[in-house]
Protein backbone atom coordinates (compact mmCIF):
# COMPACT_ATOMS: atom_id res chain seq x y z
CA UNK A 1 0.00 0.00 0.00
CA UNK A 2 1.43 3.38 -0.76
CA UNK A 3 2.60 6.09 1.94
CA UNK A 4 0.41 8.35 0.35
CA UNK A 5 -2.15 8.69 -1.85
CA UNK A 6 -5.02 11.09 -3.23
CA UNK A 7 -7.91 8.79 -1.62
CA UNK A 8 -7.28 8.48 2.53
CA UNK A 9 -9.27 5.95 4.79
CA UNK A 10 -9.80 6.40 8.31
CA UNK A 11 -10.83 3.07 9.59
CA UNK A 12 -11.63 2.89 13.02
CA UNK A 13 -13.42 -0.10 14.44
CA UNK A 14 -12.61 -1.15 18.40
CA UNK A 15 -13.49 -4.87 17.74
CA UNK A 16 -12.70 -5.29 14.18
CA UNK A 17 -12.59 -9.41 14.74
CA UNK A 18 -16.15 -9.16 15.78
CA UNK A 19 -17.40 -6.73 12.85
CA UNK A 20 -19.70 -7.63 10.51
CA UNK A 21 -19.59 -4.36 8.09
CA UNK A 22 -16.57 -2.19 8.93
CA UNK A 23 -13.86 -4.83 8.75
CA UNK A 24 -15.62 -6.39 5.44
CA UNK A 25 -14.84 -3.02 3.72
CA UNK A 26 -11.32 -2.63 5.09
CA UNK A 27 -10.54 -6.16 4.24
CA UNK A 28 -11.84 -5.00 1.01
CA UNK A 29 -9.95 -1.56 0.13
CA UNK A 30 -6.78 -3.25 1.56
CA UNK A 31 -7.00 -6.07 -0.78
CA UNK A 32 -7.71 -3.61 -3.90
CA UNK A 33 -5.85 -0.67 -2.89
CA UNK A 34 -4.31 1.07 -5.85
CA UNK A 35 -4.74 4.65 -5.51
CA UNK A 36 -5.90 4.82 -1.78
CA UNK A 37 -4.11 4.12 1.75
CA UNK A 38 -6.31 3.17 4.61
CA UNK A 39 -5.40 3.54 8.43
CA UNK A 40 -6.77 1.39 10.59
CA UNK A 41 -6.78 3.69 13.62
CA UNK A 42 -7.03 0.93 16.30
CA UNK A 43 -4.24 -1.03 15.35
CA UNK A 44 -2.29 1.73 14.12
CA UNK A 45 -2.83 3.45 17.73
CA UNK A 46 -3.23 0.77 20.37
CA UNK A 47 -2.07 3.13 22.65
CA UNK A 48 -3.87 5.90 21.52
CA UNK A 49 -1.07 8.05 21.05
CA UNK A 50 -1.74 9.51 17.43
CA UNK A 51 1.32 10.51 15.18
CA UNK A 52 -0.46 13.97 14.31
CA UNK A 53 2.84 15.06 11.94
CA UNK A 54 1.94 11.53 10.17
CA UNK A 55 -1.41 12.07 9.92
CA UNK A 56 -1.17 15.28 8.95
CA UNK A 57 1.00 14.78 6.06
CA UNK A 58 -1.51 12.43 5.22
CA UNK A 59 -4.61 14.13 4.82
CA UNK A 60 -2.14 16.88 2.99
CA UNK A 61 -1.21 14.51 0.58
CA UNK A 62 -5.10 13.25 -0.24
CA UNK A 63 -8.10 15.12 -2.29
CA UNK A 64 -10.64 12.40 -0.96
CA UNK A 65 -10.56 12.18 3.25
CA UNK A 66 -12.77 9.09 3.85
CA UNK A 67 -14.04 8.26 7.87
CA UNK A 68 -15.30 4.74 7.84
CA UNK A 69 -16.75 3.29 11.31
CA UNK A 70 -20.13 2.35 12.88
CA UNK A 71 -22.26 4.92 14.55
CA UNK A 72 -21.85 4.24 18.11
CA UNK A 73 -24.24 6.20 20.53
CA UNK A 74 -25.32 8.66 17.30
CA UNK A 75 -21.10 9.25 17.01
CA UNK A 76 -18.15 8.46 15.99
CA UNK A 77 -15.75 5.43 18.16
CA UNK A 78 -13.46 7.15 20.76
CA UNK A 79 -10.29 6.69 18.91
CA UNK A 80 -11.35 8.20 15.80
CA UNK A 81 -12.79 11.52 17.78
CA UNK A 82 -9.57 11.71 19.52
CA UNK A 83 -8.05 12.01 15.77
CA UNK A 84 -10.30 14.67 14.92
CA UNK A 85 -9.57 16.56 18.12
CA UNK A 86 -5.64 16.09 17.76
CA UNK A 87 -5.28 16.06 14.24
CA UNK A 88 -7.75 18.88 13.02
CA UNK A 89 -5.85 21.33 15.12
CA UNK A 90 -6.23 24.78 14.90
CA UNK A 91 -4.43 26.98 12.73
CA UNK A 92 -4.00 24.00 10.40
CA UNK A 93 -7.24 22.65 9.83
CA UNK A 94 -9.25 25.36 10.47
CA UNK A 95 -9.07 28.99 12.11
CA UNK A 96 -6.49 31.67 11.18
CA UNK A 97 -3.85 30.15 8.42
CA UNK A 98 -5.96 26.71 8.77
CA UNK A 99 -6.36 25.60 5.21
CA UNK A 100 -4.71 22.92 4.84
CA UNK A 101 -8.03 20.84 3.79
CA UNK A 102 -9.73 23.57 1.69
CA UNK A 103 -11.50 22.22 -0.97
CA UNK A 104 -11.14 18.58 -0.30
CA UNK A 105 -13.53 15.98 -0.82
CA UNK A 106 -15.00 13.88 2.64
CA UNK A 107 -16.78 11.04 2.69
CA UNK A 108 -18.74 9.03 5.65
CA UNK A 109 -18.83 5.57 4.88
CA UNK A 110 -20.75 4.27 8.06
CA UNK A 111 -23.34 1.54 9.62
CA UNK A 112 -26.13 1.48 12.08
CA UNK A 113 -27.70 -1.64 14.05
CA UNK A 114 -31.25 -0.01 13.76
CA UNK A 115 -33.15 -0.09 10.54
CA UNK A 116 -33.75 2.96 8.23
CA UNK A 117 -37.58 3.03 9.60
CA UNK A 118 -35.83 3.77 13.16
CA UNK A 119 -34.09 6.67 12.16
CA UNK A 120 -37.19 8.73 11.57
CA UNK A 121 -39.68 10.91 13.09
CA UNK A 122 -41.98 8.36 13.64
CA UNK A 123 -38.92 5.91 14.37
CA UNK A 124 -37.44 4.61 17.66
CA UNK A 125 -34.39 7.26 17.25
CA UNK A 126 -37.37 9.86 16.62
CA UNK A 127 -34.79 11.65 14.38
CA UNK A 128 -33.49 10.96 10.37
CA UNK A 129 -30.06 10.04 10.54
CA UNK A 130 -29.04 13.80 9.01
CA UNK A 131 -29.91 14.95 12.57
CA UNK A 132 -26.96 12.45 14.09
CA UNK A 133 -24.51 13.42 10.92
CA UNK A 134 -24.48 17.32 11.34
CA UNK A 135 -21.48 17.01 13.59
CA UNK A 136 -19.97 15.81 10.04
CA UNK A 137 -21.14 18.16 8.25
CA UNK A 138 -20.32 21.22 10.38
CA UNK A 139 -16.72 19.76 11.21
CA UNK A 140 -16.29 19.57 7.15
CA UNK A 141 -17.85 22.84 6.61
CA UNK A 142 -15.50 24.69 9.54
CA UNK A 143 -12.58 22.81 7.65
CA UNK A 144 -13.71 23.98 4.16
CA UNK A 145 -14.23 20.65 2.63
CA UNK A 146 -17.26 19.58 1.18
CA UNK A 147 -19.39 17.19 2.30
CA UNK A 148 -20.25 14.16 -0.13
CA UNK A 149 -23.34 12.41 0.22
CA UNK A 150 -22.23 9.73 2.65
CA UNK A 151 -22.65 5.77 2.18
CA UNK A 152 -25.00 4.23 5.11
CA UNK A 153 -25.53 0.79 5.40
CA UNK A 154 -28.75 0.69 8.06
CA UNK A 155 -29.52 -2.76 9.87
CA UNK A 156 -26.64 -3.89 9.96
CA UNK A 157 -27.00 -6.32 12.10
CA UNK A 158 -29.96 -8.03 10.14
CA UNK A 159 -28.07 -7.50 7.25
CA UNK A 160 -27.82 -11.21 4.84
CA UNK A 161 -24.85 -11.88 2.85
CA UNK A 162 -26.24 -10.56 -0.14
CA UNK A 163 -26.68 -7.30 1.47
CA UNK A 164 -23.05 -7.48 2.57
CA UNK A 165 -21.76 -8.23 -0.56
CA UNK A 166 -23.82 -5.33 -2.48
CA UNK A 167 -22.80 -2.79 -0.12
CA UNK A 168 -18.88 -3.71 -0.43
CA UNK A 169 -19.19 -3.37 -4.39
CA UNK A 170 -20.86 -0.14 -3.66
CA UNK A 171 -18.07 1.28 -1.70
CA UNK A 172 -15.35 -0.50 -3.95
CA UNK A 173 -17.14 1.47 -7.19
CA UNK A 174 -17.25 4.65 -5.68
CA UNK A 175 -13.03 4.42 -4.90
CA UNK A 176 -12.25 3.56 -8.17
CA UNK A 177 -14.77 5.86 -9.79
CA UNK A 178 -13.85 9.01 -7.72
CA UNK A 179 -14.00 12.20 -8.40
CA UNK A 180 -16.54 11.40 -11.53
CA UNK A 181 -19.69 10.92 -8.94
CA UNK A 182 -19.20 13.85 -7.03
CA UNK A 183 -21.18 17.39 -7.29
CA UNK A 184 -19.61 20.11 -6.18
CA UNK A 185 -21.92 23.04 -6.52
CA UNK A 186 -19.80 25.79 -5.51
CA UNK A 187 -16.27 25.87 -3.73
CA UNK A 188 -17.22 25.31 -0.28
CA UNK A 189 -16.46 28.74 1.80
CA UNK A 190 -13.84 28.96 4.94
CA UNK A 191 -15.91 30.95 7.67
CA UNK A 192 -13.77 32.86 10.69
CA UNK A 193 -13.36 30.87 13.45
CA UNK A 194 -12.85 33.22 16.49
CA UNK A 195 -10.51 32.16 19.48
CA UNK A 196 -13.15 31.68 21.97
CA UNK A 197 -15.31 29.83 19.76
CA UNK A 198 -12.99 26.77 18.73
CA UNK A 199 -14.59 23.25 18.55
CA UNK A 200 -11.72 22.30 20.56
CA UNK A 201 -11.64 23.89 23.62
CA UNK A 202 -8.22 22.60 24.93
CA UNK A 203 -6.53 23.80 21.53
CA UNK A 204 -4.06 26.48 22.00
CA UNK A 205 -5.20 30.27 21.30
CA UNK A 206 -2.61 30.49 18.67
CA UNK A 207 -2.57 28.71 15.40
CA UNK A 208 -0.57 25.85 15.61
CA UNK A 209 2.78 25.67 13.84
CA UNK A 210 3.60 22.40 12.10
CA UNK A 211 6.50 22.03 14.48
CA UNK A 212 4.03 22.41 17.69
CA UNK A 213 1.28 19.92 15.95
CA UNK A 214 4.12 17.29 15.23
CA UNK A 215 5.03 17.41 19.47
CA UNK A 216 1.89 17.49 20.31
CA UNK A 217 -21.70 1.72 14.88
CA UNK A 218 -22.93 0.54 17.14
CA UNK A 219 -20.85 -1.85 18.75
CA UNK A 220 -20.62 -4.37 16.56
CA UNK A 221 -21.04 -3.27 12.74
Amino acid sequence: MPETSDILILAAHPDRARSRVSARLMDAAQAQATRWTLHDLYRRYPDYAIDVAAEQRALAAARLVIMLHPLHWYSMPALQKLWVDEVLSFGWAYGPGGHALRGKDFWLVTSTGGSAEAYSAQGHHEHPIEHFLLPYTQSARICGMNFLPPLILHGAHQADEAALQQHTKSFLARLEAYPQWCVHEAEPSLPEVPLDARPALFSPLRPATPARAASHEEPQP
